[in-house]
């Protein structure tokens, strides 16, 4: 059975689509990514975050604004922190390292 999961971060053009990209080819997952800024390249919606099965957010404000924003589309989501600064580009080797290295607990080798 295919598991959904959903990136967040502040704009979604850095560190979540790194994550959307660097899981996109595991198998038996989907994967998306989205934004909590009103600017966001791809918003966090409902329907994303109905969508998933699992939520990984890079950053602890990120856990309280999806809460308090989208508390009511919650329910059996799993919800995580990655606890991944804003200080990396787009693809960066040293993002790419740090979200293997936290995602490893929770998808596996990949």
């Amino acid at each position: 059975m295919q598991k959904n999961i959903l990136f967040i971060c502040s704009q979604n053009k850095l560190r979540s689509p790194t994550a959307e990209q660097i899981c996109s080819n595991i198998e038996g997952i989907n994967v998306s990514s989205a934004g909590l800024n009103n600017d966001a390249y791809n918003p966090v919606t409902s329907e994303l975050l109905t969508w998933a099965d699992t939520i990984f957010v890079m950053e602890k404000n990120h856990l309280t604004r999806v809460r308090k924003k989208f508390g009511k589309y919650l329910s059996s989501q799993k919800l995580i922190c990655l606890d991944i600064p804003d200080v990396y580009g787009y693809m960066e080797p040293s993002l790419v390292q740090a979200l293997k290295s936290k995602l490893r607990r929770f998808l596996g080798e990949f």
